[in-house]
């Protein structure tokens, strides 16, 4: 099929996966149609398939890219051996990388159910590999006696779904600042953690 005249795969490629995530984002990925993808890109339905070979296949994509995103972003932060200030730089980090990106979160966490087995255990590796992240500076804390936690698997759960909770809540120019939301957040962090 011939590419619509004027369009650059550079462009459309993207500008279908962020009406996609737009999209799958406000009305759920079941609701949404190819058709749908492609009115709000201007091309025709067939056009997509250029790009991907079905819906699922689009999800799958948007949420690998976000994970990878963050574990890449993760990884560009300095390391600390002090368990504490790591914690501090992971909670902080946590709720920066995803305030800007709050459509892929509620995707992460939201539309996950809609990947076949396959897709589906490719993203929790990814997201097992940054839970692993958070939960080897608790161990760290605990070797240290820095922080007390019960069970860090469970904190570390806990942890990311109350940092990761900002994004139901916050809007840009309401009462709190993104500043003081970290403040306030690291603060009852350190507080569940026993430091």
């Amino acid at each position: 099929m011939a590419r619509k005249a004027g369009s650059h795969s550079e462009i459309t490629g993207p500008r279908i996966r962020a009406e996609a995530q737009r999209l799958f984002a406000r009305h759920g990925f079941a609701a949404v149609s190819m058709r749908q993808i492609a009115a709000a890109v201007g091309v025709q339905a067939g056009a997509l398939y250029l790009y991907t070979p079905d819906k699922e296949a689009l999800l799958f994509d948007l949420l690998e890219t976000h994970m990878k995103d963050l574990l890449a972003a993760w990884a560009a932060v300095p390391r600390c051996a002090d368990a504490l200030v790591a914690l501090e730089r992971f909670v902080r980090f946590h709720i920066r990388f995803n305030l800007d990106r709050a459509e892929a979160v509620f995707l992460s966490y939201m539309e996950l159910r809609n990947l076949g087995p396959e897709n589906f255990t490719r993203i929790e590796a990814l997201r097992r590999s940054y839970e692993n992240e958070l939960e080897a500076i608790l161990k760290a804390g605990q070797a240290d006696g820095s922080l007390s936690v019960p069970d860090t698997k469970l904190a570390t759960l806990a942890i990311i779904a109350m940092l990761t909770g900002v994004n139901t809540w916050f809007r840009a120019g309401g009462r709190l600042s993104r500043e003081r939301v970290e403040e306030i957040y690291w603060g009852m962090v350190r507080k569940a953690v026993g430091a």
